[in-house]
């Protein structure tokens, strides 16, 4: 099987936090998700960010569907 990355946007740093660890209780992740802050384009503002939450999932055992769910229920997206 080929390495997966799953992308999660979120809104801010509180539900990316928050949306880690419901992940870390609930799923069987390899590795701990990254965090990584996406400032949108021309935007200075500390609060227009949008925050990413990466999951390597090299054997492809997650559903990409249950993390859509969840993304989704904490107003975000996985990203395809």
């Amino acid at each position: 099987m080929s390495d997966v990355r799953h992308v999660l946007v979120l809104p801010d740093r509180d539900t990316a936090e928050e949306v880690t660890e419901l992940l870390t209780a609930g799923f069987a992740l390899p590795e701990e998700p990254r965090l990584v802050r996406d400032a949108l384009a021309g935007e200075d503002d500390a609060e227009d960010a949008q925050w990413l939450l990466v999951l390597e999932d090299p054997a492809g055992l997650l559903d990409p569907a249950e993390l859509e769910a969840v993304a989704t229920a904490h107003e975000g997206w996985i990203e395809e």
